[in-house]
């Protein structure tokens, strides 16, 4: 008993979580808040030209000042590749591993050189193949030993590598290589969502579907994919295989290299009963369209207060971890990990 209370100080005092001694609480302190951003035309070309003046972002419908601003952003980026390896996926496995391949090496090419990928690949299992690494041969050895069998554990993927890129710098993103939906998670959609969320993860899901029709497809996973792309800021790609798929990783990737850095301190927020934030960013130039998350989550209102005043303090469920879940010891290359604590 002693040592599990140990255990949950140590946690708490990791995630910046705060516990009361007469129920399990946990207090978020105001901090920056971080977006990034990608601008195009109507054509569909990026823009990145763009002033601070030329942004407005609003908290629960409140303008806020931007405090930081940075165009075509140089700092460190942190990519956590997700590969499905379920046994749908077999006869195409080697054409996604060898895109996969062109992406990182174009992409450690150049910026940050303080850039770094990681490879998780999922099927009914997750399995983190490969930590923050600049070396591409050892990733590119992992992709090639890969083989599809079983069902698709992907909202299990999105939890694991969104709590593994949490505390990384600078930006982070997750590249997810997938045929379809989702068949063998533990963790539901809402839940790898708010992981990814509360990570400022942006996902890049490349949908790789070669049915043209829609019998034999899961309609209802590629909608749950886009609507984490347009959640966290990104966009969703369903190219087919070969050149469509290689054109696809160089799409992300001159996304990712013309990106804006808005940062601001929540001022004036009014508070709701909820702790997802809803963010609105909009451009003041007419003909341009922004793309960015959605929200954040931060404070909470307080029980029977009105909406502002003191930082709220809200309660976690007993036994849940469906905010933050505590984290696992840390895994070694080819280290099997479940969501189970």
């Amino acid at each position: 008993m002693r040592l599990g209370l140990l255990l949950l100080s140590s946690a708490a005092l990791t995630a910046g979580i705060s516990y009361a001694q007469d129920d399990t609480v946990f207090r978020s302190d105001v901090q920056l808040v971080r977006i990034l951003a990608t601008v195009k035309d109507q054509n569909g070309a990026l823009v990145g030209s763009l002033q601070k003046s030329d942004f407005e972002v609003r908290d629960n419908g409140v303008l806020q000042q931007i405090s930081v601003f940075e165009r075509q952003t140089d700092q460190p980026l942190s990519v956590a590749v997700l590969i499905d390896n379920s046994g749908s996926t077999a006869k195409d496995l080697k054409f996604e591993t060898d895109s996969v391949t062109h992406f990182l090496h174009a992409l450690l090419r150049e910026g940050n050189p303080e850039d770094a990928v990681s490879l998780y690949s999922f099927n009914w299992e997750i399995v983190r193949q490969n930590g923050f690494t600049r070396n591409v041969s050892a990733v590119e050895h992992s992709l090639r030993a890969l083989r599809g069998e079983a069902g698709t554990s992907l909202y299990d993927a999105i939890l694991l590598a969104s709590r593994d890129i949490e505390d990384r710098k600078g930006r982070k993103v997750l590249v997810i290589v997938t045929d379809g939906g989702d068949t063998t998670s533990r963790t539901d959609f809402q839940r790898a969502t708010e992981a990814a969320q509360i990570a400022d993860a942006v996902i890049y899901p490349v949908l790789v579907v070669p049915i043209t029709n829609e019998v034999g497809r899961n309609i209802g996973g590629e909608n749950a994919l886009t609507t984490l792309s347009q959640r966290t800021g990104g966009r969703v790609f369903e190219p087919s295989l070969g050149a469509a798929l290689d054109q696809a990783f160089d799409q992300i990737l001159r996304d990712l290299r013309t990106q804006y850095l808005l940062a601001y301190y929540p001022h004036d927020v009014p508070l709701t009963k909820e702790r997802f934030h809803s963010l609105d960013i909009s451009l003041l130039k007419p003909g341009l369209q922004v793309k960015a998350r959605n929200g954040y989550y931060g404070e909470a209102q307080q029980s029977g207060s009105g909406g502002s005043g003191a930082p709220a303090r809200v309660n976690s469920m007993p036994g849940s971890d469906s905010v933050r879940p505590p984290r696992p010891p840390a895994a070694q290359p080819n280290q099997r990990r479940s969501t189970q604590n």
